[in-house]
């Protein structure tokens, strides 16, 4: 008999050893019962055959059941990127146990110097603190890496610095550091491309990858693909249209047998379910949010189990006895993940949907209706009831700073006094002053309503005396804001020059509570300011000159129009450099993108005719260069540069006709031709007009423009400047080593223009700034008539979704870039008033506001930051002029 691989469900806690499951995922064994006693307890006839097997565990201990002689082998199914964020010690435990047993097995390769590092967290948690005998004594006995007799100097030396480390700590350090090799998780099928090529295939939650040998060639997004297939032996994948454009066909592979080409098109299937399966029918529950599809998936399902037979390998098996064992254990009622949607590195596309459960939430329906009729109607009402809800979500950025990174760089001792003091002596009494002026706004805000001391009411039915009183305290705040540019020069500095800084900051921006780019919400207090100064004018407008608010409205403008005007030349050079940080983080290939004189004008996505055809590429476009980057493939969502050219000498002109590929154009330059190609008209016209004015800027400036370039693009021959025949996710894994790796977040705008085939200006940039709204909206369930009430913030092109507006973190979020906003049509069979709806291709939401007010807001803003400034309309035909990207 030959080997047969099955897979299976299995459940281990604490309590109960084992016990396998039914693909249901649902448990009946009772509290106390392990898998040994529940088999004791079924009929006689069924143990007539049962047969003795051996089920090893993740710790190696080995269980004896009667079923069959065989060995029943626990481990890992699906490998999230972070399993550290696993919520259950006990669960983490077992992914360390995985990635020992993947290191004994030479399944995770990597350096002898991570290996080391792993190696001395295993054995800090299994032997506790450093004792040079008992550590080779153990290292004698135990095997945790092929030959590590050559490197048990190395591992002694590193375990000797993790002195005082819990188990769960350590086992924490080896999660964290396996999650950043290219090959943790990975599992090789062999296969053989078109041409014959022995390659090795792999599935990972980001899709489907391929290797040749060790190397990562290729990978397929989810977002990517539209279909996955096996016929016979060959295993197919079709890709979106928008993706491999009109001159790819459908990628085929070729694997051993049809059996082996069956189980990986499983597996691919049940990778995609577990990672990318959001609409599954869900239990009742009280959640108002679920984060995302791990967090749907119970314990059960992050493991699985191998039957091992002796013939025909690779067939699945059903064990009549095994699937009729229904497991039942507390654990599968919480989801073992809360991972963060924004949490980068998932090497996914942003998403096109917040995940918002249909059954949480509460329901609001005819309550709430007759609540909104006691309150004010009049607009100024609303208009102060705004300023109270982006001065809630102000403070809450405020305190990303003043108390979480600040508690971040204190407990690894990572900042220079010299910084910290320069920091938070200049953010802190500003955090301060705006906690005491929120107070006084919902103070006012409460009277204003009615709900106590009805005959003061009149008296209080104004916002103007409030902000004139607080305007004038905040100008003496000016020479703070003004100091904001060193504050964010020198933490950049300081960033560059300390690594242990560096490492903060980025482990920092994966944190939840840091839903932006961390430098961004440095811009926050002078970007304030200029919301004050809009809302007021507002107040200003819709007040008669005799209304008795009016006056201190127009006093409270005045003063912060003063302020901005000071600060208005500032705001614009610190977006520029917050803009250039941001994109540093996110580039592979470039040294110094923040060299001075430098400023950002255009990002985006268009295709570039390669030997290969229409490849995708992300384009930035610069006041001195071109540069174009394709998607990283390890795991980092950083973008490789592929080329620049100089702005110096550059040509651009339109060349649909003679390439025969809609929305075309070339682009001249000294050092290359290159041919590329627009999603819409629309986008070709803005990138046409953004170049021949970038062309015509850098003209004037012809030796700080080399200088610039000289100085920042990294050395690279002038062959892999023109390497467009190679393949897309051309990578290697230069950066793969551990202290070169980082996560990025998936939601910025260079992320979702790339998936959403669309690019944004600068221009774009600072009219967003303007554009930030916050408040409760009501989301509509899905399938049914429910509302479910989310505080909604809206900033950088996002909507970002909370349960109340006094939560620290967002629960998801929905980049909007590329949607359409609009009221629902009478086909939508909406029956409420308020209600607006986005629409991306066939993703469609309805969200309803409080009054016409705030309804109009909503639209006013996302319609202004969605749809960019029409400067290139000139360029299209008159049909095309309001149409949107899809």
């Amino acid at each position: 008999m030959g080997e047969i691989e099955g897979t299976y469900r299995v459940l281990q806690t604490p309590g109960s050893r084992l016990g396998v499951q039914k693909t249901t995922g649902v448990s009946t064994l009772e509290p106390g019962q392990n898998l040994s006693t529940a088999m004791a307890s079924l009929p006689a006839k069924m143990h007539e055959r049962d047969l003795p097997i051996k089920i090893k565990m993740l710790d190696n201990t080995v269980e004896v059941l009667d079923i069959e002689t065989t060995m029943l082998r626990l481990a890992v199914k699906f490998f999230p990127p972070d399993p550290g964020q696993l919520q259950e010690e006990y669960t983490r435990y077992l992914f360390a146990l995985q990635i020992k047993r993947d290191l004994a097995e030479e399944r995770l390769t990597c350096s002898d110097n991570t290996a080391a590092l792993l190696v001395s967290h295993l054995l800090q948690s299994e032997i506790g603190d450093f004792e040079e005998t008992e550590d080779r004594e153990h290292l004698k006995t135990n095997q945790y890496l092929p030959n590590q007799e050559r490197i048990e100097g190395k591992i002694l030396e590193f375990h000797r610095k993790h002195v005082g480390q819990t188990p769960a700590e350590s086992d924490f350090q080896v999660l964290e550091i396996a999650r950043k090799l290219e090959m943790y998780g990975i599992r090789f099928h062999l296969a053989s491309d078109r041409e014959g090529t022995k390659i090795n295939l792999a599935v990972s939650h980001m899709g489907v990858l391929v290797f040749q040998g060790n190397t990562k060639i290729n990978t397929f997004n989810w977002s990517k693909v539209r279909k996955l297939s096996f016929k016979r032996k060959r295993f197919l994948i079709k890709l979106h249209p928008e993706v491999c454009g009109p001159y790819q066909d459908t990628l085929e592979f070729l694997l051993g047998s049809r059996d082996e080409c069956k189980n990986f098109w499983k597996i691919c299937v049940e990778y995609h379910t577990f990672f990318r399966l959001f609409d599954q029918p869900k239990p009742k529950a009280k959640a108002v949010i679920v984060l995302d599809a791990l967090s749907l998936k119970p314990f059960s399902l992050l493991f699985h189990s191998i039957f091992s037979f002796s013939s025909h390998p690779g067939l699945p098996v059903d064990h009549p006895q095994l699937s009729s064992l229904l497991l039942k254990s507390p654990l599968g009622l919480n989801p073992p993940f809360q991972v963060n949607l924004n949490a980068a590195g998932q090497g996914s596309s942003p998403l096109l949907s917040p995940v918002l459960s249909d059954a949480g939430g509460a329901r609001v329906e005819e309550d709430d209706e007759m609540k909104r009729k006691r309150y004010p109607t009049d607009k100024a009402y609303f208009i102060a009831k705004e300023i109270l809800a982006t001065e809630r979500t102000y403070l809450k950025d405020l305190e990303v700073i003043t108390v979480w990174f600040r508690s971040a760089v204190i407990k690894e001792n990572a900042m220079p006094e010299g910084l910290m003091t320069l920091l938070f002596s200049n953010i802190d009494p500003i955090y301060e002053f705006h906690r005491g002026f929120l107070k006084e706004i919902e103070q006012r805000l409460s009277l204003w309503e009615g709900k106590t001391n009805a005959h003061m009411k009149g008296d209080y039915q104004r916002i103007g005396d409030v902000m004139l009183r607080n305007m004038r305290t905040l100008k003496e705040f000016t020479s703070y804001l003004q100091r904001h540019d060193e504050v964010l020069t020198e933490l950049e500095k300081a960033t560059k020059r300390l690594k242990k800084l560096e490492m903060v900051y980025k482990e920092f921006e994966l944190q939840k509570v840091c839903y932006l780019p961390l430098n961004t919400f440095l811009l926050k207090p002078i970007q304030r300011l200029m919301h004050y100064k809009l809302i007021l004018g507002r107040l200003c407008k819709h007040y008669t000159a005799e209304h008795r608010d009016f006056a201190d409205c127009r006093n409270a403008l005045k003063e912060v129009t003063e302020m901005t005007s000071q600060l208005q030349h500032s705001l614009i050079r610190l977006e520029n450099f917050q803009k250039l940080t941001e994109l540093q983080h996110d580039l592979i290939g470039i040294d110094n993108l923040t060299a001075p004189g430098r400023e950002f004008i255009r990002e985006g996505c268009l295709y570039k005719l390669t030997k290969k055809g229409l490849q995708q590429r992300m384009f930035f476009l610069f006041s001195d260069m071109l540069l174009y980057t394709s998607k990283g493939v390890t795991g980092t969502n950083q973008f490789k540069i592929h080329g620049h050219l100089p702005l110096q000498g550059m040509l651009v002109e339109e060349s649909e006709n003679e390439w025969a590929v809609p929305h075309c154009f070339t682009i001249y330059s000294a050092q290359k031709t290159i041919v590329v190609a627009a999603s819409t008209r629309l986008e070709m016209g803005k990138w046409m007009e953004d170049l021949n004015m970038a062309i015509e800027m850098a003209k004037k400036s012809t030796e700080k423009s080399d200088m610039l370039l000289e100085n920042s693009v990294c050395n690279r021959s002038s062959d892999e400047v023109s390497l467009e025949q190679e393949s897309e996710d051309d990578i290697h894994s230069s950066r793969s080593s551990l202290d070169r790796q980082s996560h990025h977040r998936a939601n910025t705008t260079m992320h979702v223009c790339w998936y959403r085939n669309t690019s944004v200006s600068m221009t774009d940039h600072s009219v967003a700034v303007e554009n930030q709204l916050s408040g409760y909206l009501l989301r509509k369930f899905k399938n049914s008539n429910g509302w479910q009430k989310l505080w909604v913030v809206f900033t950088n092109f996002c909507l970002f979704f909370y349960k109340t507006h006094q939560d620290d973190y967002p629960l998801a979020s929905l980049p909007l870039l590329g949607y359409a906003v609009s009221s629902p049509a009478e086909a939508d069979g909406i029956q409420k008033d308020y209600v607006f709806k986005l629409q991306f291709k066939s993703h469609v939401y309805f969200f309803r506001a409080e009054s016409k007010y705030t309804f109009e807001r909503w639209m006013e803003v996302i319609k202004r930051a969605t749809s960019s400034p029409a400067r290139s309309s000139l360029l299209l035909p008159k049909g095309e002029k309001d149409s949107h990207t899809d």
